[in-house]
């Protein structure tokens, strides 16, 4: 739109310039910011609750449950401390323009910081965040659509929506699981009401059964930017089992060109020249869809092109379908087992799952309801694969563009014979490689258990913190498989360490969530932050520590010191300007306006209005940028400063180590010498000790041996005799007494005494008094030959010692 300037004579009146008078803003720590201070009420305690959002910049947004509205908070990093996060006060109020009826348990930002999800259990809305302001107040009154109102809102439909996450690769798609395993993907520029495409999950093996519980998908994630992974889906099911759609890709979204023509050659060198006719077959069938989907890939070679990014073509395959790769295994473990890689550590059901790109590794964490985590890596690439004879149903427009597509996925019986060599475009799922599993050592729940959500370090993707009712974990990998033997590291896996950030348990015991919101900042200097919000919307910031935590706890000396020039420039340079400061300011989205506005006078009410509202734009754009610009150029100095003080310090403290080893190196090396000098004169005596006659025993003489075997034999056979005769003596008097009582009290009669029983406990008493004197000479006996068998050895030792 152009809009043409005439002069005039007439001046403009100041009303006109200024509608609304401009508020002074105030710059204020993000804790004590009087959204959370003078706030007064709280919101209601909720499963995996969380409402606030970052767009990665420098704006903070906060969903109000009580007013339903949204707040946005501009975020100074860094300023003036480094440290320190500061909030512009009063806060800017974002109001939707339709009644939202339903409780928001989630929100989250788009990649460009223009849209923002309100996630709630059976409704799904959309805010745009660029909206007009209100005549009423200075409120922004924000465009809110409803995404899937014929599928999740209908009237007693039983449908939820478990999981809902922006595409990584585009800013008008909706990735959407819900609980009938149908996973949705929306194009809100297009249609928010009907998806673009649907994919029905069977995750069902042909002629297998499984249990209800794996028919029960939890949550899913999409890939990152490497190889396949970026048009892969993954999505866990409730028993821990993973599986991979691949390739699901967004109509119209952008994607770098250098990393498609790297797929497309990998396609063409293993799989379309395999001698294996299956692999032949999935490589074709890889090859025809990007070069329908992105025609441009085609001419890359030929006419030389040099593009940054390609836009994804509506296509899809019409005779065959996407195969719901799974469930993933670990490697090693044997296919026929229905444990789906399922750890015995882990009690409960999955609840969460993330992926996290590090480098060249791809990160599967998978959270069970008892509190343990379940970290594995993929062990090999993602291809994709299809089903033919399955065809897609498509939706088409009257010129034969596909304009909406929903298949059955189902998955298929595979090899569960896995090679490193000879596993490439087969169909077969990858392998996992299992890294850890972290128990959180959260009390015990009898309860339904534990809902814990996971979120990745903005500034070191190493790291992954878990959100629980308990508090906040921090989790660091210290040993990734490709990228440790990439960088030359120790190839020995080493355990993830957790420390916890953040403690809500009172006493040891947990009952319902604390948290309603959590996220984390970072900036271009290398400092992190995590801000999480309480059910009392009390705000707590957090520093987290970056420096120094991947580094080895001890050095090798073995490895030689990096001295090439190719090697050091391979080094890592952690940035200190921010990519955005360079990259210059963020486009300015010009609103809309009618055809007759191009020929209007500047002094026109319609032409102010005109220029107001696109100065107010540019105003919020270029104005930010200009002080984010100013903010870093004045840190800047310090932070080198800061930097090179710190290193200068630390040198320092190593020269002053150096000096007190030089001074205790003369002390160690006496040691040293009186430790060898002792040690050669154990020696010494050692061997004289081995050549002194008494070492070798002599053999018993023949009085020796006829003595021991009379020992022997009284031992053996007399005791157990005696043993045996007083056990066999005592049955019988027990016997004795039962049967003479029984008599006695049957055949008694009145005036008359019986005396044979006490003549008979005579007798018997008198015996065991002679037993128990011939038990006790025996045992002397036996003293006495053991005494005299000590002396005799003694004797021997010592006529065996040499004189001195």
């Amino acid at each position: 739109m152009r809009i043409t300037l005439e002069p005039s004579s007439e001046p403009s009146p100041s009303p006109s310039r200024s509608q609304t008078p401009k508020e002074e803003v105030e710059w204020v720590p993000l804790p004590k910011h009087p959204l959370f201070t003078a706030h007064g009420g709280a919101t209601t305690a909720a499963a995996s609750r969380n409402l606030l959002a970052w767009d990665g910049a420098s704006r903070l947004y906060f969903w109000d449950s009580n007013k339903r509205c949204l707040h946005r908070l501009s975020l100074r990093l860094g300023d003036p401390d480094p440290s320190s996060v500061l909030a512009a006060s009063p806060s800017k109020v974002l109001q939707s323009d339709a009644v939202l009826d339903f409780d928001v348990r989630k929100i989250s930002i788009n990649r460009k910081g223009t849209a923002i999800l309100l996630f709630g259990s059976e409704t799904l809305s959309v805010m745009y965040l660029y909206g007009r302001a209100s005549k009423k107040d200075v409120n922004l009154i924000c465009r809110t659509i409803t995404i899937g109102s014929q599928t999740y809102c209908t009237g007693g439909n039983d449908i939820r929506v478990l999981q809902a996450l922006w595409h990584p690769y585009s800013d008008t798609h909706l990735g959407i699981l819900s609980s009938d395993s149908v996973f949705r993907l929306f194009n809100l520029a297009v249609d928010p009401l009907q998806p673009e495409q649907e994919y029905y999950l069977q995750p069902v093996e042909p002629g297998r059964t499984r249990k209800a519980s794996s028919l029960c998908p939890v949550d899913f994630s999409f890939g990152g930017d490497h190889l396949w992974d970026r048009f892969s889906v993954f999505i866990l099911f409730s028993n821990g089992a993973i599986y991979v759609l691949c390739p699901v890709v967004p109509f119209g979204s952008l994607f770098k060109c250098e990393s498609l023509v790297e797929i497309y050659n990998d396609a063409h060198t293993f799989g379309k020249i395999s001698a294996n006719s299956v692999a032949a077959n999935n490589s074709k069938l890889a090859i025809s869809w990007l070069e329908a989907a992105f025609p441009e890939l085609q001419n890359q070679e030929t006419k030389g092109d040099s593009l940054s990014l390609l836009k994804a073509h509506s296509y899809a395959l019409f005779d065959a379908s996407l195969v719901l790769q799974g469930p993933l295994r670990r490697v090693g473990q044997d296919g026929n087992e229905d444990s789906v890689g399922r750890s015995a550590e882990c009690e409960g059901r999955a609840v969460s799952f993330l992926y996290n790109l590090v480098s060249k590794d791809s990160i599967l964490v998978t959270a069970w309801s008892g509190g343990q985590l379940q970290i594995d890596a993929l062990a090999d690439e993602i291809q994709p694969v299809w089903s033919v004879g399955s065809p897609p149903r498509l939706r088409v427009d009257s010129h034969d563009q596909i304009l909406g597509l929903a298949m059955i996925c189902e998955s298929i019986a595979s090899s569960s014979l896995w090679k490193l060599d000879h596993n490439a475009w087969l169909g077969n799922p990858p392998p996992l490689l299992r890294l850890a599993i972290v128990d959180l050592a959260l009390p015990r729940k009898a309860e339904s258990g534990y809902n814990i959500s996971l979120f990745i370090d903005t500034l070191m993707p190493e790291r992954i913190y878990s959100l629980h009712d308990g508090g906040i974990d921090s989790i660091v990998l210290h040993f990734l498989p490709f990228t440790s033997q990439t960088n030359g590291k120790d190839d020995t896996m080493k355990t993830p360490s957790v420390h916890p950030v953040l403690n809500t348990c009172q006493s040891g015991f947990t009952s319902e969530p604390s948290l309603c919101g959590f996220v984390s900042l970072s900036d271009s200097f290398g400092y992190s932050w995590i801000v999480t919000i309480t059910l009392s919307l009390e705000c707590v910031v957090l520093e987290m520590k970056s420096w120094n935590l991947l580094l080895p706890v001890s050095i090798d000396m073995e490895k030689k010191p990096i001295s090439s020039e190719g090697e050091s420039k391979g080094r890592d340079i952690p940035t200190i300007i921010s990519k955005e400061l360079l990259s210059g300011p963020r486009e300015v989205l010009v609103p809309q306006a009618s055809p007759s506005l191009r020929s209007v006078a500047a002094d026109s009410i319609e032409g102010r209005s005109t220029l107001h509202q696109y100065f107010k734009l540019f105003h919020e754009t270029y104005v930010e940028y200009a002080h984010k610009v100013y903010l870093e150029l004045k840190h800047h100095a310090p932070q080198l400063k800061k930097i090179i003080n710190d290193q200068h310090s630390r040198i320092g403290d190593a020269q002053q180590k150096l000096l007190k080893v030089d001074e205790k190196e003369a002390i160690l090396q006496k040691r040293i010498d009186r430790a060898i000098q002792m040690h050669n004169s154990l020696e010494e005596r050692l061997q004289q000790l081995r050549n002194l006659p008494c070492v070798h025993k002599k053999p018993l003489s023949r009085a020796e041996r006829k003595f021991k075997s009379e020992l022997d034999h009284f031992k053996e056979v007399e005791l157990d005799a005696l043993h045996s005769s007083v056990d066999a003596v005592s049955a019988r008097l027990r016997r004795h007494l039962q049967a003479s009582k029984a008599n006695h009290q049957q055949q008694k009669t009145p005036g008359k005494k019986s005396y044979a029983g006490d003549d008979q406990m005579s007798l018997l008493k008198s015996s065991l008094e002679k037993l128990s004197l011939l038990n006790t000479e025996n045992s002397k006996k036996v003293e006495l030959v053991e005494s005299s068998l000590r002396n005799k050895e003694r004797s021997s030792r010592e006529s065996s010692l040499p004189m001195p």
